[in-house]
């Protein structure tokens, strides 16, 4: 600050103009706003895109207490960079609702105060014991899901909408207790200008922001409880199955039926069998102990987590979930080289998950990819079918030069065949048994009616 100067001068950054958190302080200090320019040029960026908070923020200091532009906009220079420059070299002081560059700031020598914005809610007040998910996307009221998988409703907290800025807020206090709590349990998995996924303890929080979604939204995600694989009170014979043979697992299901709280018991059981587990998530939010080591998708490079489970080769590693062929194609080639795989899929029934791996395998080793397979439903283990294969006629084909490589689908409390998969010409076909079994009755009954008259 030049000598002689009497007038309280104070740089701002985007994020007291956005949060409308320095208004107060201005005020309270009789102070002027000072504007880098690097900023200015920022802000009338994002108005051209349609973001204009920064810019009616800026509108209501002007209208307090004038602003005045300072420092040059520098081709290549951010104007976080510039701003930190400015204060350092004019020793002008600075207030910032951004944690990070507060802290950034101040260790850097420069008089930084940071502004904490009020959010609107309090994660840890809204999630009582039945509260699965919160929902807030601004211009909507908060809302939660409340019950558990396959039995839940959706509630309002208030019927006051949130705003922009409000919702701007909470991002900002949630990305302070990230910052502040870093380690194995608080971490930031992807982190993009219009997307954030983070784990803040047991809490799963994605952030969405424009052009990726329609406005600024949050959802934040707890598991219900920690479940083991007793509390699923499965038969002894499908506890041995999973002892003993199962190797190739497939846990499928509708989305929010408990597929991955189901995997996540299931790692800890093997883990208590003295097995070496590990899990590929995206994002990581297996709540699983400390020697389970969990890997991070989304964080690595391609190909990278496939050279690294195959040389440090666990006993079991959960895929949680399988969506793109990346994801099949690291389940099938980590089975070739006999790891035990755990894979989590989206699907309408057993048939359904079957089927989007069958078409990227020769249909004759089928099961010795996946040999188990669980459908789950409300939170339950509603099926468990196991696969095998015989060289044998078709079920409703009839000559015995059409025999072929034929995977039978068995429920495999009951043992009875339920599903035949095969290879004709190039096509695989998915034959319900129990629908041709009704056939062959129908016609069995036709022809005896017709040898009568």
């Amino acid at each position: 600050m030049e000598k002689g100067e009497s007038v309280d001068k104070v740089l701002v950054d985007e994020s007291v103009l956005r949060l409308d958190t320095g208004l107060e302080y201005v005020k309270r200090r009789g102070s002027k706003i000072l504007l880098h320019r690097a900023l200015m040029k920022w802000i009338e960026l994002k108005a051209f895109n349609g973001d204009t908070a920064a810019l009616e923020g800026l509108k209501k200091f002007t209208e307090f207490s004038g602003v005045e532009l300072v420092g040059s906009s520098v081709e290549g220079v951010e104007w976080k960079e510039a701003l930190i420059e400015y204060s350092m070299e004019r020793h002008y002081p600075m207030i910032t609702s951004d944690p990070v560059l507060a802290k950034v700031a101040s260790s850097m020598g420069v008089d930084c105060h940071y502004l904490p914005p009020t959010p609107p809610l309090n994660i840890e007040e809204v999630f009582k014991e039945d509260v699965m998910s919160l929902h807030m996307k601004e211009g909507l009221p908060p809302r939660i899901k409340r019950g558990h998988p396959g039995a839940w409703v959706f509630e309002e907290i208030t019927q006051k909408r949130l705003t922009r800025v409000e919702i701007e807020a909470m991002i900002t206090s949630i990305m302070q207790q990230v910052y502040n709590s870093f380690g194995t349990e608080v971490f930031v998995e992807i982190e993009k200008p219009d997307l954030t996924i983070l784990q803040l303890r047991e809490y799963r929080i994605v952030i969405t922001r424009p052009p990726l979604s329609d406005g600024f939204e949050i959802t934040v995600v707890r598991p219900i409880k920690r479940i083991r694989l007793e509390d699923y009170n499965l038969p002894h014979k499908a506890l041995l199955r999973l002892a003993e043979k199962a190797e190739g697992i497939l846990v499928a299901g509708p989305p929010g039926m408990g597929k991955s709280t189901f995997a996540q018991a299931l790692a800890e059981y093997y883990r208590g069998m003295n097995k070496v587990v590990k899990t590929i998530e995206s994002p990581r939010d297996l709540r699983l102990p400390p020697d389970i080591t969990q890997y991070s998708k989304a964080a690595s490079k391609e190909h990278e987590l496939h050279h690294v489970l195959l040389l440090s080769r666990p006993d079991y590693t959960v895929f949680d979930e399988m969506r793109e062929p990346a994801d099949f194609e690291t389940y099938i080639d980590l089975r070739y080289a006999g790891i035990g795989m755990i894979g989590v899929i989206h699907a309408s029934s057993p048939i359904d998950a079957l089927h989007r791996i069958a078409n990227r395998v020769d249909i004759g080793i089928l099961p010795s990819i996946v040999d188990t397979l669980i459908f789950m439903d409300k939170g339950n283990v509603a099926s468990i079918h196991t696969l095998e294969v015989s060289v044998k006629v078709p079920t409703g084909m009839k000559r015995a030069d059409l025999a072929r490589p034929t995977v039978i689908v068995k429920n495999f409390l009951t043992e009875e065949p339920e599903y035949e998969l095969y290879v004709f010409g190039e096509r695989v076909f998915f034959v319900p048994l129990k629908e041709q079994k009704q056939q062959d009755r129908r016609l069995k009954v036709f022809q005896t009616i017709l040898s009568k008259h």
